[in-house]
């Protein structure tokens, strides 16, 4: 059984893979809307909404970890509307 050190450096270490996800992830819809890409990039977008909803509801975040992921979430709520809001205007109901 991993001890209590181990499992917050694992936390850590996934928090940090969200946040790279979330500046990959802007940088792929933003490749979208300047028309490099075909297709939106969906399916990135629900993989890392599913691991930001899996890492949320641990119970044993320390409080600097709850900080951290509190402003990751916000960050990727906000980017999530303005892709809503810009693929609406552009005509693409995907989201």
């Amino acid at each position: 059984m991993p001890s209590r050190l181990e499992e917050s450096a694992a936390v850590d270490q996934e928090i940090s893979r969200i946040d790279e996800a979330i500046r990959k992830l802007k940088i792929d819809f933003d490749i979208y809307f300047n028309g490099a890409s075909k297709r939106p990039p969906l399916e990135a977008r629900a993989r890392l909404e599913a691991n930001l909803k899996r890492l949320a509801d641990k119970r044993n975040l320390s409080y600097g970890q709850r900080y951290q992921m509190q402003g990751l979430v916000a960050r990727f709520t906000s980017y999530r509307e303005l892709w809503r809001r810009t693929l609406r205007a552009r005509g693409e109901e995907l989201i």
